[in-house]
């Protein structure tokens, strides 16, 4: 094993990949590193975790947050395309929230900010996710005696979806990627290897950067478009109902993803196409990869940017045929993977206990006992 030491963020390097990233990518001495820690509230965090998988948050308790995000899968759900709520399909892969608290946008075409507040609301009642009212929901919680004490507990007083959209984001905060084979600072001569790929001939660190290995930016790759979105008629109407809502103009004959164009709307349609840049953290946890699943394997994904990304209009200009041997795209692979940590599927990330879903009426929870 070769070391690499890290001083909380990438140090000196030991190495000539280290002084390479240093030079190739402005900032990387200092950006490179373990995802920093987010200090949470105890009770929250409980309160948090047992709301993320309750059921009872659908409109009509068949799925909770973990039933696309669960924790065996690096809380992405394994799926090309995401499932939905009962009677809809998904167009796009389900992302992992592993350090999503750290985001500067959501979704894939980063429609939203950084508020886990707004982003919390929007996955709870938007109608092919999880299609709740907000009013049913609360109410739900007061006829649960378990939620009157833990709502209390954590500060936000009687139930509430106020409470309920503060507490999920501070379990959010938890999921943070830990124990890497690269923020230990050990890399096999491979990930050595396929780090000095990375960090040089390929280019990686120009958008994959900062301890996420994200730059939270939009761009197109040319990745080509899923059929199945438009194959699957659920899919499609799933859709639909999306572009109507964002604003997509003839939205029943287009037949493609136009991604962040539905936040920036240029009128020369430049920005179609255009994705956040994924985290390369828990990549070994969360494939099938792209917004759209269309790459199974991480060597797919590789052979991809190989060859210099897709056919597309409005591909970036950067992206050119790189020519790496089979030995550099396997080396660049298990680079790849040593940016996955120890899974997140200990008590402190699963809610363990059932969560009951028929109980008798309360006429008054507040003069309930426990």
């Amino acid at each position: 094993m070769i070391r690499i030491e890290f001083r909380g963020l990438l140090k000196i390097g030991v190495t000539a990949a280290v002084g390479m990233m240093a030079a190739l990518v402005p900032g990387a001495a200092e950006d490179f590193g373990p995802v920093p820690q987010i200090e949470t509230n105890a009770a929250q965090v409980e309160l948090g975790r047992r709301l993320f998988f309750d059921k009872r948050l659908s409109g009509d308790a068949a799925i909770s947050c973990a039933s696309c995000h669960d924790p065996a899968r690096g809380f992405a759900d394994g799926l090309p395309l995401s499932a939905a709520y009962p009677g809809s399909l998904g167009f796009r892969n389900t992302p992992t929230l592993i350090n999503t608290a750290h985001r500067a946008a959501w979704f894939h075409d980063g429609r939203l900010g950084s508020n886990l507040n707004d982003v919390t609301r929007e996955m709870i009642t938007e109608d092919y996710m999880m299609n709740m009212d907000m009013r049913l929901m609360q109410e739900r919680f007061k006829q649960d005696p378990v939620y009157v004490e833990m709502f209390e507990a954590a500060g936000y007083g009687e139930p509430s979806n106020g409470g309920a959209r503060k507490a999920i984001p501070e379990f959010l905060k938890t999921l943070i990627s830990r124990n890497s084979a690269f923020d230990r600072g050990e890399l096999s001569p491979s990930e050595q290897s396929g780090f000095t790929i990375f960090a040089g001939v390929a280019g990686c660190g120009t958008c994959h950067s900062g301890p996420r290995f994200t730059d939270d930016r939009v761009y197109n790759t040319g990745v080509p478009d899923n059929p199945e979105i438009w194959r699957n008629p659920m899919r499609h109407t799933t859709f639909v109902a999306y572009a109507m809502f964002m604003g997509i103009e003839n939205f029943m004959n287009i037949r493609r993803d136009p991604g962040a164009h539905v936040r920036g709307h240029a009128a020369d349609g430049s920005d179609v196409g255009t994705f956040l840049t994924p985290t390369l953290r828990e990549l070994t946890h969360t494939g099938p990869y792209m917004h759209n699943g269309v790459f199974a394997t991480l060597e797919e994904v590789i052979d991809f940017y190989d060859a210099g990304g897709g056919d597309d209009p409005n591909k970036d200009r950067r992206l050119m045929p790189l020519g790496l041997s089979k030995q550099q795209r396997t080396d660049l692979v298990a680079f790849l993977r040593a940016l996955s940590g120890d899974p997140l599927t200990g008590p402190e990330f699963v809610w363990q206990d059932p969560i009951p879903t028929e109980y008798d009426v309360i006429d008054d929870w507040r003069e309930t006992p426990n």
